[in-house]
């Protein structure tokens, strides 16, 4: 054999024995725990219907808990342990992403926007949903937009992005209301019912499931009013890159399947199909492997 096809030969295969070192390589972070202790510990919302919440039987459900059971599958097949115990850890929106640096769980499944301020704190995942905050009124207040806000009082969960889309709201605006500042949108349902506050902001989506929860929920109306921009994803230890490649594959599996529609639809049917930018995020979320 010539030098000349020799060479070519050592190119073709060099691919093939890159992939084989990588494939033969031990696992780093948090896939090695996972494999080593064969449990893999995922924190969720026990408040944000319909990602994450607790069901009658006191079960994690939701869309975002639905997606990681999936992406549980994947992990299984890469760490080459099947299957996985699933040990479910519930969090508030206050310490989640606490409860990822701490090494308490490994992602959180739940209803999390990616914020520039966030990354410093955790790292996230290719999108899974998009939303905007809105604000939730009673039907009795005199209220269509934030402008008929002013004067009123607006309950929002304290250190969200919906309290820092809200405040900017106010002053882009210039409406001047008095922000109350609660610790879950159970407190928010249950003061706005009692006539504490005006209006409750949070993300539009959670407060479609918040009416639900209602004591009357004819007595409770959406303003058309979308105050941000708000991208979902799932929350990830930061600076844990091959437990982000393996979540973001996964779910690139998961988009390209008819797995994503049965999901979806699971949760969201009552709203219709996706509109054309959630459809967008999804075909971006497509990536090849």
């Amino acid at each position: 054999m010539s030098r000349r096809h020799l060479l070519l030969a050592a190119l073709c295969l060099a691919p093939t024995i890159a992939l084989a070192q990588m494939a033969a390589a031990p696992f780093d972070g948090r896939l090695k725990k996972i494999q080593s202790t064969k449990t893999i510990s995922i924190a969720y919302r026990t408040d944000a219907l319909p990602f994450s919440f607790d069901d009658a039987d006191k079960k994690p459900a939701g869309y975002t808990v639905d997606l990681c059971r999936s992406i549980v599958g994947v992990i299984e097949r890469q760490v080459g342990v099947a299957p996985l115990q699933v040990k479910w850890v519930p969090v508030t929106s206050q310490n989640r992403f606490a409860a990822l640096s701490s090494g308490q769980a490994d992602m959180e499944c739940g209803a999390s926007t990616v914020t520039l301020s966030r990354m410093s704190q955790a790292s996230f995942s290719t999108l899974t949903f998009l939303d905007g905050t809105g604000l939730l009124v009673r039907g009795s207040t005199a209220a269509n937009t934030l402008l008929d806000l002013s004067g009123k009082k607006i309950g929002v969960i304290a250190g969200t992005s919906n309290e820092r889309a809200l405040e900017a709201a106010l002053k882009a605006k210039v409406v001047t209301a008095t922000v109350v500042k609660l610790n879950t949108r159970d407190e928010g349902l249950e003061q706005l019912e009692a006539g504490t506050i005006d209006a409750f902001a949070s993300d539009r989506v959670l407060l479609v499931g918040l009416v639900n929860k209602a004591k009357d929920p004819k007595a409770l109306a959406l303003l058309v009013d979308a105050l941000s921009y708000e991208p979902y994803a799932i929350a990830l230890p930061r600076g844990d890159w091959a437990l982000k490649q393996t979540v973001d594959s996964a779910l690139a599996q998961i988009y390209r399947s008819s797995a994503l529609p049965e999901i979806y639809m699971r949760w969201f049917g009552a709203m219709g199909a996706p509109g054309p930018v959630l459809e967008v995020m999804f075909a971006l979320g497509r990536l090849p492997e």
